[in-house]
């Protein structure tokens, strides 16, 4: 499906792509009354596939990432007479653990890695979370199987794997490092510069690069300016939410409580 130039207004060039599949999921349902089950969805795309769905009256759309706090979700879009409160999400749980369950001593990027490591596309995995003994990876259906047979190996730790019914999921619930920071203004540069402990010369280049995301979507622009519950990511510095602008000083700063994600 050809998208009206006016709707690319609403997106960053880098999105066009993903946005035209979305189009494309969304029309093959109103037209040809097709139930499409998509992969995982971060944020962002959520956002997308949620807008081009709710502009279409003849569609339907739920969102289900396995538990109700999921980040990363499957998007379920189907004709608008078709109920998916009972429809599939097509989701297990992948559990990680070590012989004798012992401490794995692992991170979320370690599981991550070792996922990609087998040729795994980011989509097939939704969240992540990961306890002291084992950790729970929420997979599509597709590809647990060939995960559960493959995966034996994260960051040179053996390991072993169960397929559990998503009912089983172990959440680890979102654990942020909270720092107080005071700053010049609200610029993306300036606060990033600050809480990665880099100088804003630094910080500016990966933004130019791409390789800077606020609330999933990216951003080029060093002075972009943040608000409260902005996520912001970095690839190779991680990610942090700015969870609250606490008034201004004295001497004119901004007062900002940052939430660094952990794991």
């Amino acid at each position: 499906m050809v998208m009206k130039p006016s709707i690319y207004e609403h997106f960053h060039p880098d999105e066009k792509v993903f946005v035209d599949r979305a189009a494309e999921w969304v029309e093959r349902s109103a037209q040809l009354h097709e139930l499409k089950r998509t992969d995982f969805l971060d944020p962002r795309q959520i956002r997308i596939v949620s807008m081009l769905a709710n502009r279409n009256p003849d569609v339907t759309i739920r969102l289900d990432g396995g538990y109700d706090d999921a980040e990363r979700r499957r998007a379920m879009i189907a004709p608008d007479y078709r109920s998916l409160d009972h429809e599939s999400a097509g989701i297990a749980v992948l559990a990680v653990h070590a012989p004798g369950n012992g401490v794995l001593e692992l991170d979320h990027g370690d599981f991550l890695g070792a996922l990609l490591g087998l040729g795994i596309k980011r989509d097939r995995i939704g969240d992540i979370h990961v306890h002291d003994s084992c950790a729970h990876i929420i997979v599509t259906d597709e590809m647990a199987d060939y995960l559960n047979i493959h995966l034996r190996q994260v960051h040179r730790l053996s390991v072993l794997t169960d397929i559990l019914p998503i009912e089983q999921l172990q959440v680890v619930p979102t654990k942020l490092e909270e720092m107080s920071l005071t700053v010049a203004s609200m610029r993306l540069d300036g606060i990033a510069s600050d809480v990665y402990r880099v100088s804003r010369a630094k910080i500016v280049d990966p933004i130019k690069a791409g390789r800077c995301k606020v609330n999933w979507k990216p951003e080029e622009d060093p002075s972009a300016q943040l608000k409260e519950s902005d996520v912001v990511s970095f690839k190779g510095l991680g990610r942090f939410k700015l969870l609250e602008v606490d008034g201004v000083t004295k001497k004119g700063r901004i007062r900002v409580k940052i939430g660094k994600y952990i794991g």
